[in-house]
């Protein structure tokens, strides 16, 4: 698989702002949430996620349609569609 592209937009005492942009094909590789975050999908999509046991499941992402997760999860990011996936990831460093 391709590595997803990832720009650091802000990165400060009390967050950090990335832009993550992932092609067909591609995918982050498997992470580890250091910090609780906000997404918030630019533009409509689905993603693929996969757990360390390997388990996947789809997130289906809505423009503007943000979530947020707490530290620790685990996961790999894949873009198995067609079109590409873009999304900010909000860090909350406090």
């Amino acid at each position: 698989m391709l590595a997803a592209k990832s720009e650091v937009q802000i990165d400060n005492e009390e967050v950090r702002v990335t832009e993550w942009r992932l092609a067909p094909g591609s995918a982050t590789g498997h992470h580890t949430h250091g910090m609780d975050y906000v997404i918030v999908p630019v533009a409509a999509g689905e993603m693929t996620i996969v757990a360390p046991n390997g388990e996947r499941s789809k997130a289906q992402l809505a423009a503007g349609k943000s979530y947020f997760r707490k530290a620790g999860v685990q996961h790999n990011v894949l873009n198995e569609t067609s079109t590409e996936i873009v999304f900010l990831e909000i860090e909350l460093k406090r």
